[in-house]
Protein backbone atom coordinates (compact mmCIF):
# COMPACT_ATOMS: atom_id res chain seq x y z
CA UNK A 1 0.00 0.00 0.00
CA UNK A 2 1.18 3.65 -0.82
CA UNK A 3 -0.60 5.59 1.96
CA UNK A 4 1.12 9.33 2.57
CA UNK A 5 3.53 8.43 -0.16
CA UNK A 6 3.24 11.50 -1.94
CA UNK A 7 4.71 13.13 -5.07
CA UNK A 8 6.39 10.89 -8.35
CA UNK A 9 9.36 9.57 -8.16
CA UNK A 10 10.34 9.08 -12.09
CA UNK A 11 12.92 6.14 -11.16
CA UNK A 12 15.06 8.43 -10.05
CA UNK A 13 17.47 8.91 -7.13
CA UNK A 14 16.22 12.33 -4.42
CA UNK A 15 19.24 14.15 -6.39
CA UNK A 16 18.50 13.31 -9.72
CA UNK A 17 14.93 14.05 -9.01
CA UNK A 18 15.69 17.56 -7.69
CA UNK A 19 17.62 18.33 -10.38
CA UNK A 20 15.25 17.43 -13.05
CA UNK A 21 12.57 19.75 -11.28
CA UNK A 22 14.96 22.54 -10.88
CA UNK A 23 15.88 22.12 -14.70
CA UNK A 24 12.17 22.31 -15.87
CA UNK A 25 11.14 25.20 -13.49
CA UNK A 26 14.14 26.88 -14.67
CA UNK A 27 13.31 26.15 -18.58
CA UNK A 28 9.41 26.96 -17.79
CA UNK A 29 10.30 30.79 -16.21
CA UNK A 30 13.15 31.21 -19.41
CA UNK A 31 10.30 30.16 -22.07
CA UNK A 32 7.51 30.79 -20.47
CA UNK A 33 5.76 27.01 -22.01
CA UNK A 34 7.32 23.99 -22.25
CA UNK A 35 6.17 20.68 -23.61
CA UNK A 36 7.10 17.44 -21.18
CA UNK A 37 5.29 14.25 -20.09
CA UNK A 38 1.68 14.73 -18.09
CA UNK A 39 3.24 13.53 -14.83
CA UNK A 40 6.44 15.90 -14.83
CA UNK A 41 4.06 18.83 -15.83
CA UNK A 42 2.03 18.12 -12.92
CA UNK A 43 4.93 17.69 -10.72
CA UNK A 44 6.40 20.92 -11.76
CA UNK A 45 2.92 23.03 -11.68
CA UNK A 46 3.31 22.96 -7.98
CA UNK A 47 7.19 23.82 -7.78
CA UNK A 48 7.10 26.67 -9.75
CA UNK A 49 4.43 28.09 -8.26
CA UNK A 50 5.75 28.85 -5.13
CA UNK A 51 8.69 30.28 -7.02
CA UNK A 52 6.04 32.99 -8.45
CA UNK A 53 4.62 33.49 -5.00
CA UNK A 54 7.59 34.09 -3.65
CA UNK A 55 8.85 36.44 -6.45
CA UNK A 56 5.29 38.35 -6.19
CA UNK A 57 5.48 39.85 -2.98
CA UNK A 58 8.09 42.15 -4.08
CA UNK A 59 12.19 42.01 -4.19
CA UNK A 60 13.87 41.33 -0.61
CA UNK A 61 17.21 39.41 -0.07
CA UNK A 62 16.09 36.66 1.75
CA UNK A 63 13.08 35.80 -1.13
CA UNK A 64 16.05 36.57 -4.09
CA UNK A 65 18.07 33.76 -2.19
CA UNK A 66 15.97 31.53 -1.25
CA UNK A 67 15.01 31.08 -5.58
CA UNK A 68 18.17 31.61 -6.44
CA UNK A 69 19.31 28.89 -4.80
CA UNK A 70 16.11 26.71 -6.66
CA UNK A 71 16.81 28.00 -10.33
CA UNK A 72 20.00 27.00 -11.89
CA UNK A 73 20.54 30.71 -13.78
CA UNK A 74 20.66 33.99 -11.94
CA UNK A 75 19.61 36.23 -14.87
CA UNK A 76 16.30 33.84 -14.67
CA UNK A 77 15.97 34.59 -11.29
CA UNK A 78 16.55 38.05 -11.76
CA UNK A 79 13.29 37.67 -14.81
CA UNK A 80 11.04 36.25 -12.26
CA UNK A 81 11.38 38.92 -9.84
CA UNK A 82 11.03 41.88 -12.59
CA UNK A 83 9.01 40.53 -15.03
CA UNK A 84 6.78 37.63 -13.95
CA UNK A 85 6.73 38.39 -10.43
CA UNK A 86 4.67 41.84 -11.19
CA UNK A 87 2.96 39.96 -13.50
CA UNK A 88 0.75 38.15 -11.42
CA UNK A 89 0.80 40.39 -8.64
CA UNK A 90 -2.78 40.95 -7.94
CA UNK A 91 -3.84 37.28 -9.09
CA UNK A 92 -4.29 35.08 -5.75
CA UNK A 93 -3.01 31.99 -7.36
CA UNK A 94 -3.37 29.55 -10.21
CA UNK A 95 -0.47 31.19 -12.47
CA UNK A 96 0.27 27.90 -14.56
CA UNK A 97 -2.00 26.28 -17.02
CA UNK A 98 -1.19 22.50 -18.24
CA UNK A 99 -2.74 21.42 -21.32
CA UNK A 100 -2.60 17.41 -22.28
CA UNK A 101 -1.82 16.99 -25.67
CA UNK A 102 -3.94 14.41 -28.27
CA UNK A 103 0.14 12.40 -29.33
CA UNK A 104 1.62 10.31 -27.12
CA UNK A 105 5.24 9.79 -27.14
CA UNK A 106 6.64 7.88 -29.77
CA UNK A 107 9.37 5.82 -27.64
CA UNK A 108 7.35 4.81 -24.73
CA UNK A 109 4.12 5.87 -25.67
CA UNK A 110 3.73 8.11 -22.44
CA UNK A 111 1.07 11.27 -22.80
CA UNK A 112 2.27 14.57 -23.46
CA UNK A 113 1.57 17.90 -22.25
CA UNK A 114 2.21 21.49 -22.40
CA UNK A 115 2.70 23.67 -19.23
CA UNK A 116 2.51 27.24 -19.95
CA UNK A 117 2.33 30.58 -17.88
CA UNK A 118 -0.97 32.47 -17.90
CA UNK A 119 -0.84 35.67 -20.03
CA UNK A 120 -1.23 39.01 -18.65
CA UNK A 121 -5.04 39.20 -20.11
CA UNK A 122 -6.17 36.00 -18.37
CA UNK A 123 -8.15 36.73 -15.17
CA UNK A 124 -9.16 34.82 -12.37
CA UNK A 125 -12.61 33.38 -12.76
CA UNK A 126 -14.68 34.03 -9.74
CA UNK A 127 -17.12 31.07 -8.86
CA UNK A 128 -20.51 31.50 -10.38
CA UNK A 129 -22.64 31.97 -6.73
CA UNK A 130 -25.13 29.31 -6.15
CA UNK A 131 -28.68 29.96 -6.37
CA UNK A 132 -31.04 30.64 -2.88
CA UNK A 133 -33.33 28.04 -2.86
CA UNK A 134 -36.54 29.12 -0.65
CA UNK A 135 -38.02 26.41 1.11
CA UNK A 136 -41.48 26.56 2.47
Amino acid sequence: MRHRNAGRKFKRTPSHRRMLLRNLATALIEHGRIETTLAKAKEVQPFVEKLITLAKDGWNLNNFRRVNAVLTQKKITFSLFHDIGPRFAGRPGGYTRIYKLAKLRQGDASQMAVISLLGESEKVKAAAPKPVVATV
